[in-house]
């Protein structure tokens, strides 16, 4: 009997296996048209968050005080949150390909929309509402894409899959960022500036939406397509089915657990990087503080993308997804410790590549066993799950050390609180993971003596 550690993301997938999966990717057309699809549309959410990251934080015309700051994260990471096991549901009933397709351009005409809305100067509700609006439609059609991949790519490359997707996605997001952060010292800091560069990310839109008219109705599932008053029903029950369908798979359900440490504690540390970057720090040669810095630490954090899609699939298949998932929440936690204890510049851009890293080798894992082992009558809705719980976790995070901090981000309690949080969610992990096993064990046991 197969178990979850000795499949595609446990031992039993060889580097050789590895190697072979991404020579099959590079021949599969459809994997590399819905990689265009998700590429294009992250360089558009790269250039939209950076434009309202200027407009909120970084901006000269208006305040950034902590609770400022925690209402900034909660405009970009909270929309899907709202939305998303309800909406998750239109992913395991409707057509994906039209579903992505409106997504696009719906998102395109929101972009446009808050784009106006900084132009214009508006604080405060109408622009929160504009950009959650906006964000909450780019969160879907990125769980679509993740939900339909399975439909263009074999079980056995999920993984490599998974990696290069994750890694180009993210890393055309930082290319956004960087494109946004360099428009906006061109255009000005201002909201004219501002609301320049957020407009420019309707091109994202227009593009992904262009490519997805390659793929064929039904090429992307799901594979039971039920009637609009069915997917109504459906939608009532997101929340629920999705959260079933995690608990019950234990690999998914401690993939869980470790994403949510990881949220919570990052979410903590980009509050107080912002705030250090905006109020403390200070250049150091060429290392620069404010919104330079936020695009230095956005580079870092791409690069470090990059190389988890190098090490995660041998490493899995070297250590297996357990030891990879425990080693990473550990790395992270030593590393927070290290920051916290010679907090400076340099020390912060060091702590981001490793923590971002590291939480990206996490993410990999808990992609491909739920691609795996989620079945696809359910599966979107697991992953509009997956974002509610990665994003919601962050921003009660930032939320709730925005209470605690003071304006310049200085605070060695909530640092060490971070990686107190890393090490609670490590043993979490474990602990999920053995009761899932013996569980496991005990089905198995049961199966022999009835046999």
């Amino acid at each position: 009997m197969q178990t979850a550690e000795d499949s595609v993301a446990g031992r039993g997938q060889s580097p050789h296996k590895a190697r072979a999966g991404l020579r099959h990717l590079l021949t599969n057309p459809g994997f590399f048209r819905l990689l265009g699809v998700k590429v294009t549309a992250q360089w558009g959410d790269g250039v939209f968050q950076a434009g309202l990251g200027s407009a909120v934080l970084f901006n000269p015309e208006r305040a950034a005080d902590p609770l400022a700051a925690a209402a900034g994260f909660a405009v970009i990471f909270l929309p899907y949150s709202v939305v998303g096991p309800f909406a998750g549901a239109l992913l395991d009933r409707w057509d994906r390909r039209q579903v992505l397709l409106l997504s696009n351009v719906i998102r395109g005409v929101l972009v446009l929309v808050t784009a106006v809305a900084v132009l214009s100067g508006l604080t405060g509700p109408p622009l929160y509402v504009a950009a959650l609006l906006t964000l909450g439609v780019s969160r879907f059609m990125l769980a679509g894409l993740s939900a339909s991949l399975p439909h263009l790519v074999p079980r056995e490359d999920l993984v490599e899959a998974n990696a290069v997707a994750a890694t180009l996605g993210a890393g055309m997001a930082v290319v956004g960022a960087g494109s946004a952060i360099g428009l906006r010292a061109l255009l000005g800091a201002g909201d004219a500036g501002s609301g320049t560069v957020t407009a420019i990310a309707v091109l994202g839109s227009i593009g992904a939406a262009l490519i997805m008219l390659g793929f064929r109705r039904g090429q992307l599932g799901p594979d039971e397509v039920n009637e609009p008053s069915r997917a109504l029903v459906a939608i009532a029950h997101g929340l629920i089915d999705g959260a079933r369908a995690a608990a019950r798979t234990t690999s998914v359900a401690a993939g869980f657990v470790a994403l949510i440490a990881h949220r919570l504690a990052y979410g903590a540390l980009v509050l107080l990087g912002v705030l250090l970057l905006r109020n403390s720090f200070h250049d150091v040669g060429w290392l620069p503080s404010g919104m330079g810095g936020v695009g230095v630490i956005a580079l870092a954090g791409g690069a470090s993308i990059l190389a988890a899609a190098f090490v995660t699939p041998p490493l899995v298949a070297k250590v297996g997804r357990r030891a990879t998932i425990t080693g990473s929440l550990v790395l992270a936690a030593l590393t927070q410790l290290a920051l916290t204890l010679t907090l400076s510049l340099p020390a912060l851009l060091l702590s981001s590549f490793l923590i971002i890293g590291a939480g990206q080798v996490v993410k990999l894992c808990v992609d491909a066993a739920a691609q795996r082992d989620i079945g696809d009558e359910t599966r979107g809705r697991v992953f509009a799950l997956y974002d509610t719980l990665f994003n919601v976790s962050m921003v009660v995070s930032a939320g709730t050390v925005a209470l605690l901090v003071p304006a310049d981000g200085h605070s060695t309690g909530v640092m060490l609180g971070v990686v107190v949080v890393y090490l609670i969610g490590t043993l979490c992990y474990l602990l999920v993971e053995r009761r899932g096993q013996a569980q496991a064990s005990r089905t198995e046991a049961t199966g022999r003596e009835s046999g």
